[in-house]
């Protein structure tokens, strides 16, 4: 069946992407693999830091950024179990292999002069805690060596399912997601619905997306040229 199966980027807005690059590439080891200009967003740069060849941390830095201010508690938690607004992040969760690389994690990060908390065993993972630039709230987790590994069997409690609203029969769908497996690339773009989400543009411009062809739209917005080869070609 068709479905999402790893994370192939979170992007992060920052008011300082060298200090994001910095952190990331000395206190955590990621290497940065990206930064150019943001495609169809102008004046916009976006950076990409390595956590393998599939998947990355990305930063996306527009003019605006700087002017707006964090408010903790509304766009920044501040840590991992502290409040932030619906659909914001709450927090960021980087992944290694073992036990042992977990405590080289933390170390690493201690010998930066960053001050990391943890481990701390939930079960399914072991995670250490700390911050990142701009009011980051992160944390490094391994799955290795656990008692109990997620499963719907041992990781889903009735009563907070019941606090949620979800039925019984609810869970029955959602452990179990209907099958689907695409129509070939031919379901149309549906018609606006108020009811379901929608991304945030001015209204023109979003009407006139909805209502271009798929191909039409994805041939003006693509850009598939590396900046590196981009530049080598004006070289010549």
């Amino acid at each position: 069946m068709v479905k999402p199966n790893a994370l192939h980027h979170l992007a992060l807005s920052t008011g300082d992407m060298k200090t994001q690059i910095e952190f990331f590439t000395d206190v955590l080891g990621m290497e940065l693999v990206a930064l150019y200009w943001m495609h169809g967003v102008e004046g916009a740069w976006h950076g990409f830091l390595k956590l393998n060849n599939n998947c990355a941390v990305a930063f996306v830095h527009t003019g605006k950024n700087q002017q707006i201010d964090p408010v903790m508690g509304v766009s920044h938690a501040g840590n991992p179990g502290e409040s932030s607004a619906p659909g914001t992040m709450q927090h960021l969760a980087l992944n290694v292999d073992s036990t042992a690389d977990l405590m080289a994690m933390r170390d690493r990060i201690r010998s930066r002069g960053v001050p990391v908390f943890g481990p701390i065993h939930h079960g399914f993972c072991s995670s250490i805690y700390f911050a990142g630039p701009e009011n980051l709230s992160l944390e490094v987790a391994t799955s290795a060596d656990v008692e109990h590994p997620l499963s719907s069997d041992m990781w889903i409690d009735p009563e907070v399912a019941a606090l949620a609203g979800i039925s019984a029969e609810d869970l029955k769908r959602y452990k179990a997601p209907a099958f689907y497996d695409g129509a070939n690339g031919d379901v149309p773009q549906p018609e606006y619905d108020a009811s379901k989400p929608h991304q945030f543009y001015p209204k023109e411009v979003y009407d006139l997306m909805l209502g271009t062809p798929d191909e039409a739209l994805t041939q003006a917005a693509s850009e598939t040229t590396p900046p590196g080869l981009a530049s080598a070609s004006k070289q010549q």
